[in-house]
């Protein structure tokens, strides 16, 4: 005989849904905030550190800048690596996924972040946040500005993916939503620095 519900009373079932439902929302939205916060974080510190080249490294390259060109490169490679593993993890390319992929997957997502890391502390400590004019009275082209409150929204980004990585109970939406944004950022930020130094300078040479 089927259960009837009084008037007047909730049904317990529906109320666990609707809490269980509040509780996965909550994880991408405290995710997203906590992103935010960091990127807000990392643009105040790239605007009150003074830069210097002291504790970075050019890797053997002709300077920091040719350096992060080329880890830029190996992470834009990495990261098609990435969605093209992705996309065959959840078969929208028609091929089995073999079971080594996922691991792959996960290899290949773990140096790129480190990667990105190493990029996002050079850029800051040796270059900070430009805004305006430089030291020298030099203004910041639009280009620079722009790329540099790109990256300090990657790291929000990265928070964010961590979290949606990590996490078990947040809604199906929220892994693919922050990949795509941390993904779109990625290829904004490197188009703005990696693409345009090779377009300017060519192919970064190692130092004499």
């Amino acid at each position: 005989m089927a259960e009837t519900t009084e008037p007047g009373t909730t049904d317990p079932g529906t109320t666990e849904r609707e809490t269980a439902g509040q509780k996965s929302m909550t994880i991408p939205l405290t995710a997203f905030a906590v992103g935010a916060v960091v990127a807000l974080l990392v643009g105040v510190f790239g605007r009150v550190h003074e830069p210097t080249l002291q504790g970075t490294t050019d890797l053997g390259y002709s300077s920091v800048l040719a350096m992060k060109t080329v880890v830029a490169t190996v992470v834009a490679v990495l990261v098609v690596v990435q969605v093209g593993t992705a996309l065959w993890i959840y078969g929208k390319l028609g091929i089995r996924a073999p079971s080594w992929l996922g691991t792959a997957h996960r290899i290949t997502g773990a140096t790129a972040l480190v990667l990105s890391l190493f990029i996002s502390y050079h850029c800051l400590w040796s270059l900070g946040l430009e805004v305006g004019t430089r030291p020298d009275g030099a203004p910041v082209s639009t280009r620079t500005l722009v790329h540099g409150l790109i990256g300090c929204a990657v790291i929000g980004a990265m928070v964010v993916k961590v979290v949606a990585v990590r996490s078990r109970r947040a809604p199906g939406w929220f892994l693919p939503v922050a990949g795509g944004v941390l993904f779109s950022l990625l290829v904004l930020a490197i188009l703005t620095s990696a693409v345009w130094y090779i377009g300017q300078e060519g192919w970064p040479t190692r130092g004499g």
